[in-house]
């Protein structure tokens, strides 16, 4: 019984690490970071829509680096949904500094919508940039951001284009887990940048730039009203329809501190790992199992194996095991360096975030199987 669990699981894992090496092969000639633009773009505008509900401790270093930026921005749309702790003072005064800066209120939510995503589509309504830019409250864009962002994706001849982050000021329990975390999305995806299959598409709401007219054609967020992964759901709907979505380095163009704890973060941002909403239920269950067999099992099946081999000789097949499962972790450890590069300041705990692998496929599992019913404040 024992040699048939140990070749079921050379087979599953090696299929596994070539499905692997196959989606983070593209990476080798994946683009450099977007870097901020040195001065202004004038042949285009841009609408930023940032979205509030109490957001009152996050919210002015955005606002700063909001109205640090120059053409082409041509308005901040601050959409905020009734908050009480005071963020609507702070907007009314970021106004008074700058008249690009507009206050919101978003109509009431209605059935089948995501709080967040409502107040997008409220903004996109209102909106008269040529380019639309979905930007997290908690973010901390740099000077030249937004005219950065339009030149990359030009570049990279996108339609629309979100940009990864420069993670900051991470607790040490953070930056063990995070980067376990980040990987799954990574394993799934493909390396960063490349071109995919739509139904492999990734995306970041903290930084969501899109053509106005191309958001508006296909229904604006309509598609993504249910999601808890909005970002995702509305890149993979915008891929489907033919328009051509980029995932970008952006770690030079914003910072972004999401999460207060590493508690917060395995709370809120799990329930949104899972893509549940931007995938089939076929998929979904392919992916936990693929993710089980490259990132959760390793660390598990090597440590096993090493407690076997102090009792005795190893079968031939469990040597192969412990090679593929070797070559599973070393992936993690190689993808360490170029991740790095996204963290302000890459601790010790980073580098043993392999630790937490298994811990970070649990949570993929667990928000898979458990429908959320909670995110940011609200109660669905």
């Amino acid at each position: 019984m024992l040699a048939v669990v140990v070749s079921t699981l050379v087979v599953w894992q090696s299929a596994a690490l070539v499905l692997l090496g196959i989606r983070l092969w593209p990476g080798r000639t994946r683009r450099p970071p977007a870097p901020p633009h040195p001065g202004e773009i004038v042949d285009t505008t841009v609408s930023v829509i940032v979205t509030t509900l109490n957001e009152a401790e996050r919210l002015s270093p955005c606002l700063a680096g909001l109205r640090a930026q120059g053409r082409p921005l041509l308005e901040v749309l601050v959409v905020d949904s009734r908050s009480t702790d005071g963020t609507r003072a702070l907007v009314e005064a970021a106004a008074v500094l700058d008249p690009r800066i507009r206050l919101l209120t978003d109509d009431p939510l209605p059935p089948g919508w995501v709080g967040k995503v409502w107040a997008l589509e409220h903004g996109l309504r209102a909106a008269q940039g040529e380019w639309v830019l979905g930007i997290d409250a908690d973010t901390e864009p740099r000077p030249g951001l937004v005219a950065g962002a339009v030149s990359a994706a030009r570049d990279a001849g996108c339609a629309v284009a979100s940009f990864s982050p420069m993670f900051a000021a991470q607790t040490g329990w953070e930056q063990l887990i995070q980067p376990a975390l980040l990987l799954t999305l990574v394993y799934r995806g493909g390396a960063v940048g490349a071109d995919a299959d739509p139904e492999r598409v990734l995306a970041n709401g903290q930084c969501f730039l899109a053509r106005r007219d191309v958001l508006r054609r296909h229904g604006g967020y309509a598609a993504a009203r249910a999601s808890f992964a909005d970002d995702v759901t509305l890149a993979r709907h915008l891929a489907r329809r033919g328009e051509r979505v980029g995932f970008l380095d952006g770690s030079r163009l914003y910072r972004v501190r999401s999460y207060r704890s590493a508690r917060e973060m395995w709370r809120e941002w799990g329930r949104s790992l899972d893509l549940r909403q931007a995938t089939s239920g076929a998929r979904q269950w392919g992916d936990v199992a693929y993710l089980i067999a490259v990132q959760g099992l390793p660390l598990l099946v090597l440590l096993t194996l090493a407690i076997a081999a102090r009792t005795g000789e190893l079968s031939r097949a469990a040597r192969l095991l412990a090679v593929v499962n070797g070559a599973l972790l070393a992936v993690h450890l190689l993808l360490l360096r170029p991740l790095s590069r996204s963290y302000e300041r890459a601790g010790p705990t980073f580098w043993m975030s392999w630790l937490a692998d298994p811990m970070a496929v649990a949570r993929i599992v667990l928000s898979t199987v458990r429908r959320r019913r909670q995110w940011r404040g609200r109660r669905y």
